[in-house]
C-alpha cells in the first residue's frame, strides 16, 4: 500500500507542477500567448483562454460557486477512491486524474478560470483544453482499459 500512495502522490504532484508551469508559460506577456495566438495550425491553435464553466463552458453560470463544488466533489472522490481500495490497483491513473482535476481547480481560485491554451478545430471547432484535461482523460481512459483487459482475461480463464 505504501508503494501505491507513494506512486499516486507523485504522479498527482507531478501532474500538477506541470500543469501549472505549462500555464504560467501561456500566461507570461511576454513570451506566452496572453496577447497573441503564437501558433495556427490546421488542427491546432496554441491561444490562451481562461473558461469559467467546466467542459465546452458548461455550468459557467455558477460562477464562483463552481470552484467550491469541484473542490467537495474532487475530496469526495478521493476518498471513495481510498474507502474502496481503488487506489491500490490504479494510483499511477488515478494520480494522473486528480494532479489534472487539482491543477485546474487551482487555476479557479487564482486565475479568471481554468487556463486552457490548446484550441483544437481539425474539421470542426471543439474545445480549448490544457494539460490537465489530457492528463485527466488519460488517466479515465487507463483505467477503462485495466479494467476491461481484466474483464476479458477473467472472462478467459473461466
Amino acid at each position: 500500500m505504501v508503494r501505491n500512495l507513494l506512486i499516486f502522490i507523485l504522479v498527482a504532484v507531478g501532474t500538477f507542477v506541470i500543469d501549472q508551469n505549462i500555464k504560467i508559460w501561456a500566461m507570461d506577456s511576454v513570451n506566452g500567448l496572453e496577447y497573441a495566438t503564437i501558433l495556427k495550425g490546421s488542427c491546432i491553435d496554441l491561444e490562451l483562454h481562461y473558461n469559467r464553466g467546466v467542459a465546452f463552458s458548461m455550468l459557467s453560470f455558477l460562477g464562483d460557486n463552481l470552484k467550491w463544488i469541484q473542490l467537495l466533489l474532487i475530496l469526495s472522490i478521493i476518498a471513495y477512491v481510498f474507502y474502496e481500495g481503488y487506489i491500490k490497483k490504479y494510483a499511477f491513473a488515478i494520480g494522473l486524474i486528480v494532479g489534472g482535476a487539482l491543477g485546474n481547480l487551482y487555476d479557479r481560485f487564482i486565475h479568471e478560470g481554468v487556463v486552457d491554451y490548446v484550441a483544437w478545430h481539425c474539421g470542426f471547432n471543439f474545445a480549448v483544453f490544457n494539460y490537465a484535461d489530457v492528463m485527466i482523460d488519460l488517466g479515465v481512459a487507463t483505467i477503462l482499459l485495466m479494467t476491461f483487459l481484466e474483464y476479458h482475461q477473467e472472462k478467459k480463464s473461466h
